[in-house]
């Protein structure tokens, strides 16, 4: 289910809320080959899967930057915001990769309102902490803190 946040007074509210989770997303090799081509990121351990198979991982993997990436579709589905005349990313604060995405796997995101700042001009800074789990895994495959501003 989405959340739905109607405007600055709602936003400020939120901080510290977790917003929910989107539907879990199959990583197939199409994708992560897809990848590869659009970064030139051809890496064995993601795009040949025979060797992969013989490697650390067991299999080929996701390139921790696929699963990033995977932010603006997957976020939409977790919140929204009502009332902006125009939103924008405008950053990252902290990115890791605690586990691989194995192809196959199914990865979802959930997000946590951490921080709301004013910026001045009707603006407000947005930091959120955004959790990719795979689908069984013990730890999540990233945990990014991302920042957006809000024009209203």
């Amino acid at each position: 289910m989405t959340t739905i946040i109607n405007g600055p007074s709602d936003l400020q509210e939120r901080v510290g809320e977790h917003l929910g989770y989107s539907d879990w997303l199959e990583i197939t090799q199409e994708r992560v080959n897809q990848f590869a081509e659009a970064t030139g990121d051809f890496q064995w351990i993601h795009v040949d899967v025979e060797r992969a198979k013989g490697g650390p991982f067991g299999g080929p993997i996701a390139h921790g930057f696929l699963t990033l990436s995977l932010a603006p579709g997957l976020l939409k589905e977790v919140w929204q915001m009502n009332g902006a005349k125009m939103g924008v990313n405008y950053g990252l604060n902290k990115v890791r990769f605690p586990s691989p995405v194995p192809v196959g796997a199914k990865v979802r995101a959930g997000a946590l309102l951490k921080e709301v700042t004013d910026v001045g001009g009707g603006g407000l800074q947005l930091v959120l902490e955004a959790t990719f789990e795979v689908q069984g895994a013990d730890k999540p495959a990233c945990v990014a803190e991302l920042v957006f501003r809000y024009y209203f």
